[in-house]
């Protein structure tokens, strides 16, 4: 037996999580593909970075100075690491090495192989090719370093050259004018206008000392714009991370595409897929989890595996112990929409169940649309009710003046009120004769069992929720929707009615197969003249399930039955429907 009473809880965070794990591991197809993919992918990344080599050389950078010993010459202010950083990336230094190398190729197919990186807080620039081959790595990263470095060179002597030319340029215009200023002191008089020129050519004299201060500190400074201090060498092994690294690393990532792939599909899947989302959407206990196929046949004796019949038991004593159940003893049966077969085993098994208690169990057919149950049980008729008495002034209609007995086997028997077709279903249902029918849960040790079409796919369950307000929701979470239950739940609390709780089930082999017939007939039934095919009819009584006579109240044909009492049963008030 399957223990699945899951209550909906609704502030329970760890269980919820725990809950919406377990829903991720039901897309295990999706998963599993979201691993495949990953061991692809790293398959390709450690096939493809099998053979991929990585040469390094780093170099310090210097400003052009004329005493790189001065403290107060600060390199990180007379440096920017960016703009070197994008001058080694360009294209003019790989330009340069392609000259180097003799490169055939386009310097932008050059370039994509480089990096090109500056460790913070340092004045040094790495350079990182990479390559097929250990040398062809190791060759170029050194062909570029040394093309960055001359061309930075070249930059700082033309510079210098540019500045030396001007300073070049003001040192011979001074010196021609103090040359012109000492032919004019020679000619003039002595007196104070001599005085003043001769101040003149003091001034230019300082000028020509100062310019050639600066031309020669310019010759004097060191234009090497950086120092290499690591050469780059060929390296002994490929960079890749190797075959089973990636087949790990691939794995992990997987695993985690498959995850968020199965979360979004949990997300935007509008169908249960828990007891506990069923739970949380009618807002009341999963009574029971049905094992695959135990909805195929209507009583527990007719299954071959054994948990069927204690699920069902467990089912009928959860609601026995529930007080909402226990102080009215009426249970409404239904489905969400579409097929009532679930509905139609649950409720069947619950009277048998019931009746098994000692209870005595009368189960009403109120589906009047497609009624079966009479020819699918093992149903005899039985003495008339007294409900079904005729009352002055009622028509005739449903119920008839019948009541079958269905022979439930080891668990007893239990009363059977079948369906019947009418032509205003409304009317049938709402008739003073069917609330006398259902009344019959106010005698002692009595229990009533109402089956009803989908509640969805008609209002016939609301016209009797006034009356059966005790809803027990038959369906199957991969064939309905939350929003669908939602629903229901929403329709009978509007009614007055309570959902007592749920029992979920899985389609066995035969009722899916089933179905798919259903579906198919449904899809080519056409007849002539392009007219619908007629609605097939409901499945045939078995061998044993022969249509039972109808019996009316007083033509003879009544017995009864005795049995003889003991002083216990008397006491105990074991005293069936039946034996009265």
């Amino acid at each position: 037996m399957t223990h699945s009473h899951v209550t909906a809880v609704e502030d329970d965070e760890p269980e919820l999580l725990r809950d919406q794990f377990r829903q991720l591991l039901r897309y295990r197809a999706i998963i599993g593909a979201g691993i495949g993919i990953g061991l692809l992918g790293g398959v390709w990344f450690g096939m493809s970075n099998a053979d991929t080599y990585v040469a390094t050389s780093q170099v310090v950078l210097r400003a052009p100075v004329n005493d790189p010993f001065n403290p107060s010459i600060s390199q990180d202010k007379t440096l920017n690491m960016g703009s070197e950083r994008q001058t080694a990336l360009s294209s003019s230094v790989a330009g340069q090495a392609a000259k180097k190398l003799g490169w055939t190729g386009t310097i932008g197919k050059l370039q994509k192989d480089l990096q090109v990186t500056n460790p913070p807080q340092s004045q040094v620039l790495q350079f990182t090719y990479t390559a097929d081959t250990p040398q062809a790595a190791a060759d170029r990263a050194n062909a570029v370093t040394s093309a960055y470095l001359d061309l930075r060179k070249k930059q700082w002597t033309d510079l210098r050259a540019t500045l030396l030319a001007g300073q070049q340029k003001q040192l011979d215009e001074v010196a021609k004018k103090h040359d012109q200023k000492t032919k004019e002191l020679d000619r003039m008089p002595d007196g104070a206008a001599r005085d003043a020129e001769y101040g003149v050519k003091t001034n230019l004299l300082n000028r020509i000392n100062e310019l050639d201060a600066r031309i020669s500190q310019l010759k004097s400074l060191d234009m090497s714009p950086g120092t290499v201090i690591r050469v780059a060498t060929a390296p002994g092994y490929s960079d890749g991370p190797g075959l089973p690294m990636s087949l790990g690393l691939g794995a992990l990532v997987g695993v985690a595409l498959g995850l968020l792939a199965a979360w979004v599909r949990l997300v935007f899947d509008p169908a249960p897929r828990s007891a506990g989302d069923v739970a949380r959407a009618v807002r009341a206990p999963v009574l029971g989890t049905l094992p695959r196929g135990a909805t195929d046949v209507l009583l527990a004796d007719d299954h071959i595996d054994a948990r069927v019949a204690e699920e069902y038991r467990s089912v009928a004593f959860r609601l026995a112990y529930d007080q909402r159940f226990a102080d009215r003893r009426r249970l409404l049966v239904v489905a969400p929409r579409g097929d009532n077969e679930a509905a139609v085993a649950v409720a069947s098994h619950l009277a048998a169940s019931f009746a098994e208690t000692g209870k005595d169990v009368l189960l009403i057919e109120a589906d009047l649309r497609a009624p079966t149950l009479a020819g699918r049980l093992r149903a005899h008729a039985a003495a008339a009710p007294r409900w079904s008495s005729p009352v002055e002034g009622e028509e005739s209609g449903w119920p008839g003046r019948r009541q079958l007995s269905v022979d439930a086997g080891e668990s007893g028997s239990f009363g059977l009120v079948p369906g019947e077709r009418v032509r205003n279903v409304a009317r049938a249902l709402t008739a003073p004769r069917v609330s006398r029918l259902i009344a019959e849960a106010d005698s002692p040790n009595s229990t009533v069992v109402v089956l009803a079409p989908p509640v969805l796919n008609y209002a016939d369950a609301l016209a009797l929720v006034d009356r059966v307000d005790g809803v027990l929701i038959v369906c199957d979470p991969r064939g309905v929707h939350r929003t669908d239950l939602q629903r229901i739940r929403e329709l009978i609390a509007g009614a007055g009615g309570t959902v007592l709780g749920a029992v979920v089930h899985t389609p066995g082999r035969r009722r899916r197969a089933a179905k798919q017939q259903q579906t198919g007939r449904r899809g080519t039934g056409v007849g002539r003249g392009g007219r619908p095919a007629p609605a097939p009819e409901p499945p045939e009584a078995e061998e044993f399930a022969a249509e039972p006579e109808q019996i009316l109240l007083g033509d003879g044909s009544d017995t009864v039955a005795l049995r003889s009492l003991r002083a216990e049963d008397l006491r105990a008030g074991d005293i069936r429907a039946g034996d009265r």
